[in-house]
């Protein structure tokens, strides 16, 4: 009988073990550890749709574990565009890695309203982070370089590594204060739709779009310039 209850102690304990590594595993899109929910499991765009369609285009390929746009796919117009979260959010906590080839132009949106039929585009409702290689001509215009909040607040500090390596790029987003961070630096810090906000707003090209930069909850959008651009390591926690 000893010998029993010591067997059926030791498999109740390997199915604990096991339970709670699966339970706290945070593989693939869906899963979760310590609040962290990950948006690109490496394998497929689960979780993700072109701007106001059902799938994602051609273009934004899957390859050694990113989320590659790759124009060269591009055969007709619905294979690029920008891709957006299937979920939206409201308080949240965004991480992602990402590098772009040499003179490579993309960004990431955050509250943008999925509505092609009254905005147009993602940057018509979804502020962005700049994804840039300084080279690009856009990084002469000022608050359009890398990190920066594009067109409203320029970086503190210059935080992008050369075209080709790999950059670690944070949004927080809680109760209307704003951070950016670029490979570990706060590069912005901000308060949205407050008077300031609409005041930067106001002076810059998103002034034509009256609805941008209103909206508290949205997708997060990838954004499709017409370069490469690779994406991994995807994830966001609800704040």
């Amino acid at each position: 009988m000893k010998n029993i209850c010591i067997a059926v102690l030791i498999t109740l304990s390997i199915i604990s073990c096991r339970s709670n590594h699966v339970n706290n595993s945070g593989a693939g899109t869906g899963g979760s550890k310590d609040g962290w929910v990950v948006l690109f499991d490496g394998k497929t765009t689960t979780g993700w749709h072109s701007y106001g369609q059902t799938g994602v285009g051609a273009a934004w390929q899957v390859t050694d574990g990113t989320l590659h746009m790759d124009p060269a796919h591009k055969v007709q117009p619905m294979d690029g565009g920008d891709i957006v979260t299937n979920d939206d959010f409201e308080n949240f906590d965004f991480k992602v890695e990402w590098k772009i080839a040499p003179a490579g132009n993309s960004g990431v949106l955050f509250y943008v309203q999925d509505d092609p039929a009254k905005y147009k585009n993602t940057y018509f409702t979804g502020p962005e982070m700049q994804v840039l290689d300084n080279g690009h001509p856009d990084a002469l215009i000022y608050k359009h370089k890398a990190g920066d909040l594009y067109d409203l607040i320029a970086s503190v500090r210059e935080m992008q590594k050369p075209a080709g390596e790999w950059n670690q790029a944070e949004i927080i987003s809680n109760n209307g204060k704003l951070d950016l961070f670029l490979n570990g630096t706060n590069t912005v810090s901000t308060t949205m739709w407050d008077d300031n906000w609409k005041n930067m707003v106001a002076k810059s090209k998103f002034v034509q779009w009256p609805d941008f930069g209103t909206f508290k909850k949205g997708h997060i959008a990838l954004q499709d310039h017409g370069n490469e651009v690779w994406y991994r390591n995807i994830m966001i926690k609800r704040l």
